[in-house]
């Protein structure tokens, strides 16, 4: 039986709230409350947000706004992060500042004061899009509690979040997302201007137990985050996007406060129905508010000044559908372009005689698949769902062999498996040091278009060989690194967890990091970010579709030391491994998508279950993984599997001995 989302305290309470608005009834309709047996097969052609749809929420949001007596952007985007409108209440701040609440941490994109203000709404609206599915409800919010130096956030004996570093993914240089043509909504993923978003005010929108896209507000021209979770927030930009969801609201029992994470319970929302000073049901029609209240506003790259139906998930027109020619008996999906056609089928590799199969490829993507679907998911309602994935193959020059993804998985984990695989086969090359090195610095912003510093990328190459105690770490090959070795290395605190540790070799220290300022991951493609922010504001062309080899704005933004094998950037949290020929690196795989612990372990397996049906290649040679590294006294980690980790089936240490 399916209960149905109700707020008994909200059906009471109709009495006139002070500001001259009333207290909404229950944000619950038969729009969204799952169906029976909603299980991430709900979504059909049907479940898509219409124009009305669209224009429905932002005359809610507007109308808690005026209430409030503030005036925000408010962003609305389909599941695969078309945006479908944009709008601008009057005297809205046209650009936001990044910073880190009661900080004073310079460089990064700390202390930017340029954001356009659609730029920010847009990022959050999409981040809780991307990753929200029919099992699990994630906002802003859920973002911000896992991207941070701890989990939970100020708690200092525990480790980073689970997803450290995924803010910097879905980047909009990343070589597989896709681009607005200046067109209707069509296939994606689409990218995200300024990446994930940690700063609250964004939340999934649903119908019939199935995301449909997402709400996001910026209000309070600042794009933060939320470094104190122990207290409950009264946050406009989260109040307004709140007001937005009505009709659409994520079920209940699929939100972030019904999942735990290491024990831990994640947050959805601060905000409650009863928090809200207008009732979102006697919002006025949005035809009396365009053009009086606000305006549409056109986004460049992103969406001109109208609004849009979205595409429906699932479905050859969002670009991503079910598999038809690879995966037979493993309800697959793959990605797709504009006319249906196929973008990443398995392919051989480019790298030379040892070079991986197109057969190869597909046995490894395989093989991970079955494994998904052997897997008990961590972070998906209802309990003992199985997991649901992205997995991305690469060859060593970071050329894309093969994308194949599980019915439902969360849109994010497409680009971010990625660069999961891209960072493991690159930082386990010989050709790294070289490569880091070449990159152009990091030209850092004083505020406004003012340099502040530059940051070398060679510094990383430098820290990592004295922290390691290897003078020839990154130029040999000699040491296989996993995500999470990396990741390990990639951390403010090293051991991981433990405030006033040292930094690990590719962090910013402690007092100089902070979710916007990572060291090496930010660093890699600032230059990029800030050219696109550039083109957004009309002041330069488009970034490029590689995220690095970008030179500062201070040099027109030139291209010079790009780094094909890291197209869209790095990732720092775990579910990678290299990919070995006998003692060669031929590649790498990534997986991302439903706990970090099932990530590494479907990569790991997927890649030995693949070599033990009859491929001459597999994991790295125990002897060269990163886990036989003691820097500091601390040995690294390779990969984590779960104890019990499968479906109807009580077999333990799955990955031990292999």
């Amino acid at each position: 039986m399916i209960l149905r989302t109700l707020s008994l305290t909200a059906i009471l309470l109709v009495t006139s709230a002070c500001g001259g608005g009333s207290r909404p009834q229950s944000n619950d309709t038969d729009n969204n409350t799952p169906a029976a047996g909603c299980d991430g097969s709900c979504a059909n052609t049907p479940t898509q947000l219409s124009v009305a749809d669209v224009e429905g929420v932002i005359a809610r949001a507007v109308n808690e706004a005026q209430t409030r007596g503030v005036n925000g952007t408010i962003a609305v985007v389909d599941r695969v992060g078309n945006v479908l409108a944009v709008f601008r209440m009057n005297a809205a701040a046209s650009a936001i500042t990044i910073t880190s609440p009661g900080a004073n941490i310079d460089g990064g994109l700390e202390g930017v004061t340029i954001i356009p203000d659609g730029m920010a709404a847009i990022s959050k609206a999409l981040t809780a899009a991307y990753l929200s599915t029919e099992g699990n409800a994630f906002s802003t919010r859920t973002a911000s509690q896992i991207v941070q130096d701890h989990f939970n956030p100020e708690d200092n004996l525990q480790p980073a979040g689970p997803l450290f570093g995924v803010q910097f993914s879905q980047l909009p240089c990343s070589d597989l997302v896709t681009r607005y043509t200046g067109g209707v909504p069509d296939a994606g993923p689409h990218r995200a201007p300024l990446g994930l978003a940690a700063d609250s005010g964004g939340f999934p929108l649903y119908k019939s137990g199935t995301p449909v896209g997402a709400v996001g507000v910026i209000s309070d021209a600042v794009y933060s985050y939320d470094a104190d979770i122990s207290n409950a927030d009264q946050d406009d930009d989260e109040l307004i996007a709140l007001a937005a969801t009505f009709g659409f609201a994520a079920p209940d029992d699929r939100r972030a406060h019904r999942i735990a994470v290491d024990g831990r319970t994640l947050r959805f929302s601060d905000a409650t129905e009863t928090d809200l000073l207008a009732d979102p049901n006697g919002a006025p029609a949005f035809a009396t508010i365009n053009n009086v209240a606000g305006a549409l506003l056109a986004v460049p790259g992103y969406v001109a000044a109208t609004s849009s139906a979205g595409v429906a998930f699932g479905q050859p027109a969002s670009g991503i559908r079910a598999d038809t020619l690879d995966y037979a008996g493993l309800d697959a999906f793959v990605l797709v372009d504009n006319v249906n056609v196929e973008r990443f089928r398995p392919l051989a590799g480019t790298d030379g005689a040892m070079a991986l199969t197109a057969a190869e490829v597909r046995s490894i993507l395989t093989q991970a698949l079955t494994v998904a679907n052997r897997s008990r998911a961590q972070i998906r309602q209802p309990a003992g769902s199985q997991a649901r994935v992205s997995i991305s193959v690469v060859d060593t020059n970071g050329e894309i062999l093969g994308i194949v993804r599980s019915r439902d998985a969360p849109v994010f984990g497409i680009d971010v498996s990625l660069q999961k695989a891209r960072t493991a086969s690159f930082f386990s090359s010989a050709a790294a040091a070289a490569a880091l090195s070449g990159v152009p610095a990091a030209t850092y912003l004083d505020g406004g278009l003012v340099v502040l510093r530059k940051e070398f990328l060679s510094q990383y190459v430098a820290n990592a060989q004295t922290f390691l105690g290897l003078p020839t770490a990154l130029t040999d090959g000699a040491i296989a690194f996993s995500d999470r070795a990396g990741g390990n290395l990639s951390r403010p605190h090293f051991p991981d967890g433990v405030t006033g540790n040292p930094p690990g070799p590719f962090s910013k220290p402690p007092g100089q990091w902070s979710p916007f300022s990572t060291g090496l991951q930010l660093d890699l493609v600032y230059n990029a970010l800030v050219q696109h922010v550039g083109f957004v504001a009309g002041l330069n062309a488009d970034v490029p579709m590689n995220c690095t080899g970008v030179d500062g704005f201070d040099n027109n933004f030139i291209l010079a030391g790009v780094v094909p094998a890291l197209a869209n950037g790095t990732q720092i949290f775990p579910g990678s491994v290299p990919i070995y020929r006998g003692s060669q690196l031929i590649g790498g795989i990534g997986v991302s998508g439903d706990g970090v612990d099932q990530d590494d372990m479907i990569a790991f397996l997927g890649v030995h279950e693949a070599a033990q049906a009859g491929g001459s290649f597999g994991n790295a040679p125990t002897n060269m993984r990163a886990d036989t590294l003691v820097p500091q006294g601390t040995r690294l980690r390779y990969v984590n599997c779960p104890a019990t980790p499968y479906l109807n089936d009580d077999t333990q240490n799955v990955c031990e001995n292999k």
